[in-house]
């Protein structure tokens, strides 16, 4: 059972993380690259303010983004914004969000996302709150994966795994952590599974593409590779 409730405070709380470090930056600081390819630190917080703007829509039930070249061109042109506007907008928009899911609602809704994805309302709220701790992490200014609250990493790794859960091109995996947690991906034959063992930071870095997986360890063939998020 989802408790978007728990949730949202969960937002908050990684919110004020990201707001306060953001603060600290300046306008040369957020035009640097970011972890993201391509991307700038800019881009990085012009995305999450759009995004907020977006989930804010699925909740209302209106389309989540105009279009994908509509999505892409309000990041691009939020980009280059100085760091007081980011801030500013950031807050602005994460508040907004807030005040869009304090509203009563029917949280056992089915909502659409982004190319006609289908969700349950109630798994929004932890959907921003991946938005925020990951990209915060994809900042590089000090939050690491080691970082994210142990409870976000273990839902995150089953969420990860579940989206993979099925796919043919991934190879059927076992996933382990060191403190015996286990989950189940891929889609291949049962007869040709792989295990992959680590850290549980480590596999959450894996199956998100923030890290390589070679602190991880795998038997029954080679590490798999993953689709693109």
């Amino acid at each position: 059972m989802i408790d978007h409730a728990h949730d949202l405070g969960a937002v908050r709380e990684a919110t004020e993380r990201l707001l306060d470090a953001v603060g600290k930056l300046d306008n040369a600081a957020v035009a640097e690259p970011s972890r993201l390819p391509g991307w700038s630190r800019g881009h990085v917080l012009a995305h999450l303010s759009r995004n907020a703007d977006a989930l804010g829509n699925v909740l209302r039930g209106v389309p989540m983004y105009a279009s994908s070249e509509t999505r892409d061109a309000d990041i691009a042109a939020g980009a280059p914004r100085p760091a007081a506007e980011q801030l500013t907008d950031l807050r602005e928009t994460a508040d907004a969000f807030l005040a869009v899911a304090a509203e009563p609602a029917d949280w056992s809704r089915t909502v659409t996302l982004r190319n006609g994805v289908t969700d349950s309302a109630a798994r929004v709220p932890f959907r921003r709150w991946v938005e925020v701790d990951l990209h915060h992490v994809d900042l590089g200014i000090g939050y690491e994966l080691e970082d994210l609250p142990p409870e976000f990493v273990e839902r995150e790794i089953a969420f990860l795994a579940d989206r993979f859960l099925g796919n043919e091109n991934v190879p059927a995996t076992g996933l382990t952590d060191l403190d015996g947690r286990t989950w189940s991906t891929g889609g291949g034959p049962p007869s040709d599974l792989v295990t992959v063992q680590g850290p549980a930071v480590e596999l959450l870095g894996w199956l998100c593409g923030r890290r390589d997986g070679s602190a991880l360890t795998a038997a029954g063939g080679p590490l798999p590779a993953l689709p693109p998020l």
